[in-house]
C-alpha cells in the first residue's frame, strides 16, 4: 500500500561536494568511510544523481528489490539508455521489461551453460600461451580479452570473419561508451571525431555487423542445434507469438556485452590480485583443481565479488510514493542500494576487510546481503554464465600457470566509467607454466583498444614467453 506523505529519512551530515569529491577520488572505500556512523536508510548525494536514499540493511534491500514493478522502477533515469539503446533490458520497466527477461533467461541458465565451458577454458589457454615468465605484466587486459572472444563466440555466435572484425573495434568502443556513460555533458554530436560522434559512428559499425548475424542466422539451416544466444533468441518468441526485431536483438546483444565483458575481466583480474598477496589460499586451490573439488573455488570467487565489487551499488527510482520501513518515498527520488556499505558491514561479515574465502565455504549468500549482480526482478540474467566463466578461468589458471606472491601493497580502486578495476590492472608474476602453447595464440595486432594502456615489462607478451 503507498500512501502521498512524503517521509524522508534524517540526511547525512556531510556536504554534496565532499562526498561527490570523496568518491570520485579515493573509490568506494573512501566514500564508505563518509557513509560510516549512518543509519540504515539515510537522505545523501548520490554522485551524478542528485539528492537520493542510501540503503545499507538487508531488511530495506529486500524491501526495494521485491516492490512492485509500477512503484519502484529500474529504467526511468537510467544513464545507461544512451549508450546501450531504448530496447535494451537496462532501458525497460514493467510489462516491456518482463517480457524482454523472458525471452534472455533460458538461454543463461541450466545445461545450456555446460556447453560453453570448453570455450572458456580454450580462451583461457589460448591467453596464458602469451604471457611472459618471470616477469610483472598487467591481467586486466588479457582477461579482457578472454571475456570478449567468449562472449563473441557463446552469445554473438560470431565466427571467422565477423568475429575478427567485432574483436578489432569492440574494445575501444565499449571502453569510449563506458567513459561517456558516466559523462552525459559529452554525450552531443558535435561531429565524426567528436567523442559522441564517434561513439555513434561505432554504433553504426556494430549494428551492421549484427544484422549480417541476424541474417545469417536466419537462413542457417542448421539454426535449431546451434546453442549459441543469439541463435537462442532467433528461435524464441514473445507471448503474443511475435519474434525479436532486429532493433531488439543488437540492443540486448550489447547490453550483454557490456554487462559481461569488462565486468568479469574487472573481477577476474580483482581475483588475481587478491590471490597473489594470499599464497596459502592459492596452494589450497590448487590442490582442489588437481583433485578436481571446487568448493573453495567458489567461494572465492564470492570473497573476491563481496570485497572488491566491480558495481559498487544497484540504482532504483521511485515511480510512485514507495514507503520503505518508517518512511515514504517522493516519486523521481532516486534509491541507491549501496553494495560496497553492505558488503563490509561488520554485523554482516565479521572482519569485512579481511580476504577470507572460508566464509562462503558451504554457505549459500544471502539474497539481500551480497548483491554483486543486483536483485529482485532486475537481477543480472547473466550471473549464473558470469560465475561460471570465472570458475573456469580460475580453475585453469591454478592447473597452468605457478603465480608468484608478492608483498606489494594492495592496489587501490578505479574507475573506468562502469566498472571498478584494480588500479594497475591487477599485477600479475607467473614463475612456470604448463604446456598451453598447444592452442595457438590470437594476433594481437588485430585487437586495438584492448592492452594499450600498459604493455606488460619486457616487450611484447608473445616474444618474453618465447
Amino acid at each position: 500500500m503507498t500512501t502521498t506523505a512524503t517521509r524522508l529519512p534524517p540526511r547525512l551530515p556531510i556536504s554534496q561536494a565532499a562526498i561527490t569529491a570523496r568518491y570520485v577520488l579515493g573509490g568506494p572505500m573512501a566514500a564508505l568511510k563518509v557513509r560510516a556512523g549512518g543509519g540504515p536508510v539515510v537522505l545523501t548525494t548520490i554522485p551524478g544523481f542528485g539528492d537520493g536514499i542510501s540503503v545499507t540493511d538487508p531488511a530495506f534491500v529486500k524491501q526495494v528489490f521485491t516492490a512492485p514493478a509500477d512503484v519502484v522502477h529500474g529504467a526511468d533515469f537510467a544513464p545507461l539508455e544512451r549508450t546501450l539503446g531504448k530496447n535494451s533490458s537496462f532501458a525497460l520497466d514493467e510489462a516491456p521489461h518482463l517480457a524482454q527477461r523472458r525471452l534472455l533467461l533460458p538461454p543463461f541458465h541450466g545445461g545450456r551453460l555446460a556447453g560453453y565451458e570448453a570455450i572458456f577454458e580454450e580462451e583461457t589457454l589460448r591467453e596464458i600461451a602469451t604471457w611472459p615468465l618471470e616477469q610483472d605484466f598487467r591481467t586486466l587486459e588479457p582477461m579482457m580479452r578472454i571475456t570478449l572472444n567468449a562472449i563473441l563466440r557463446t552469445v554473438f555466435g560470431a565466427e571467422d570473419q565477423e568475429f575478427d572484425e567485432l574483436r578489432t573495434f569492440l574494445p575501444s568502443w565499449v571502453k569510449l561508451g563506458s567513459y561517456l556513460t558516466s559523462a552525459p555533458a559529452l554525450q552531443k554530436d558535435l561531429g565524426p571525431w567528436s567523442p559522441w560522434g564517434k561513439f555513434l559512428r561505432m554504433r553504426r559499425r556494430f549494428d551492421a555487423a549484427i544484422d549480417r548475424l541476424i541474417a545469417d542466422g536466419r537462413a542457417d539451416e542448421r539454426l535449431a542445434e546451434r546453442t549459441d544466444v543469439l541463435a537462442l533468441l532467433l528461435q524464441a518468441s514473445y507471448d503474443d507469438g511475435s519474434p525479436m526485431t532486429n532493433a531488439q536483438l543488437k540492443d540486448q546483444l550489447l547490453s550483454i556485452l557490456v554487462a559481461g565483458h569488462e565486468t568479469t575481466a574487472a573481477s577476474l583480474s580483482w581475483t588475481v590480485e587478491r590471490l597473489r598477496r594470499h599464497p596459502e589460499i592459492v596452494e589450497r586451490l590448487r590442490a582442489e583443481a588437481e583433485a578436481g573439488g571446487s568448493e573453495l573455488r567458489e567461494a572465492t570467487i564470492r570473497e573476491v565479488q563481496r570485497s572488491r565489487s566491480v558495481i559498487t551499488g544497484t540504482l532504483r527510482w521511485a515511480h510512485q510514493p514507495f514507503e520503505l520501513g518508517d518512511w515514504v518515498i517522493p516519486p523521481r527520488m532516486t534509491i541507491y542500494v549501496d553494495g560496497v556499505a553492505i558488503h563490509h558491514d561488520p554485523s554482516i561479515y565479521p572482519e569485512p576487510h579481511r580476504f577470507n574465502p572460508d566464509r562462503f565455504v558451504g554457505v549459500k549468500p544471502d539474497t539481500y546481503a551480497w548483491i554483486p549482480f543486483g536483485g529482485g526482478r532486475r537481477r543480472c540474467v547473466g550471473a549464473a554464465f558470469a560465475h561460471m566463466e570465472m570458475d573456469v578461468v580460475l580453475r585453469t589458471l591454478l592447473l597452468n600457470v605457478d603465480l608468484v606472491p608478492t608483498t606489494e601493497p594492495s592496489e587501490r580502486w578505479r574507475f573506468r566509467g562502469v566498472a571498478f578495476a584494480p588500479s594497475k590492472g591487477g599485477v600479475a608474476r607467473v614463475r612456470s607454466r604448463a604446456a598451453v602453447a598447444l592452442v595457438a595464440p590470437r594476433g594481437r595486432a588485430a585487437v586495438p583498444g584492448v592492452g594499450d594502456d600498459q604493455p606488460p615489462a619486457g616487450g611484447d607478451r608473445q616474444e618474453a614467453a618465447a
